[in-house]
């Protein structure tokens, strides 16, 4: 059953079939009898992966991973959100024309996605409504594939370098996109480093409404830790809006026993119809406390 995206909007205001793991982690889950019956079709956020479950396989990210979104009890590290970088000038001025969901409600907010579904974009989609992705590998890319929005990834391996023309008034030059231009490389045999860029940007950094621009670098690092656990952490330098580099964030990950994709996803009429008939007759309140994501 596909979840509805007002649910989520309530919730915040009030408070490629690629080979993922070789052999025995392919196996599919044995389904029980009786009432315990499990569906190998669905997630099932209860049934958690125990322990650590050894070692981590080397430059191997493969497989369904849970997070703080999940229902699956991740522990959130900190420091989303809890870190204000400073914005220069320019900056300042495109953070004033953002209202948060947080702190202007449904009625006042001007977040696209939150009004109208508009993808976050990278990197918001790696640290908002993080629930599950899987992680799969083919000989030249890394995909990640989201839950939330069913949306995908691509990171290429194969050594090119990042596009350096992206949004130029050139010939040939490379259009920004939702997720930007990614490349990877292994660090050592359990981290993997991301850079991306080239992102749109219409979107913004977090639900903070912090603003990025097209030139914005951030750098992605996945850590297996071990079988059962991944850390993600993410890092923008951005010198055109702010004045350092800043971290977007840390998200912890478990491993999905019968590693199972949901579906979970905003539709644009349900928020709609939220919108006009709860959001906006209710108003804005700029001066309200900020709201608990």
């Amino acid at each position: 059953m596909r979840n509805s995206f007002v649910g989520v909007i309530v919730g915040l205001t009030a408070v490629l079939a690629f080979p993922l793991v070789a052999g025995a982690q392919n196996a599919p889950p044995q389904p029980k009898q009786g009432n315990d019956a499990r569906s190998p079709w669905k997630f099932y956020p209860t049934d958690r992966a125990v322990g650590d479950g050894g070692p981590a396989p080397k430059r191997d990210l493969s497989g369904t991973w849970a997070g703080p979104g999940s229902g699956s009890g991740i522990v959130n590290p900190g420091g989303r959100g809890g870190v204000q970088p400073l914005l220069t000038p320019l900056g300042q001025q495109l953070m004033s024309q953002n209202k948060s969901l947080g702190k202007f409600s449904p009625a006042g907010t001007n977040d696209p996605h939150v009004r109208y579904c508009d993808p976050f974009g990278f990197p918001q989609n790696m640290t908002n409504e993080i629930r599950v992705m899987t992680i799969a590998t083919t000989p030249n890319r890394i995909f990640i594939l989201l839950q939330y929005m069913d949306l995908w990834r691509e990171i290429w391996m194969d050594g090119r370098a990042l596009p350096t023309n992206v949004g130029a008034a050139t010939p040939g030059a490379l259009d920004p996109k939702y997720n930007g231009y990614s490349v990877g490389h292994w660090e050592d045999d359990n981290t993997l480093v991301v850079d991306t860029t080239g992102l749109d940007d219409a979107t913004w950094v977090n639900a903070a409404g912090y603003p990025h621009s097209i030139e914005a670098h951030v750098q992605e690092r996945f850590t297996r830790m071990d079988h059962n656990d991944l850390k993600v952490t993410l890092t923008m330098d951005d010198p055109t809006i702010y004045t350092k580099p800043f971290s977007v964030g840390t998200e912890l990950f478990r491993w999905v026993p019968n590693q199972q994709l949901d579906d979970f996803t905003c539709i644009p009429s349900q928020v709609q119809e939220y919108i006009q008939q709860m959001g906006d007759p209710a108003g804005s309140d700029p001066n309200a406390a900020p709201q608990r994501r």
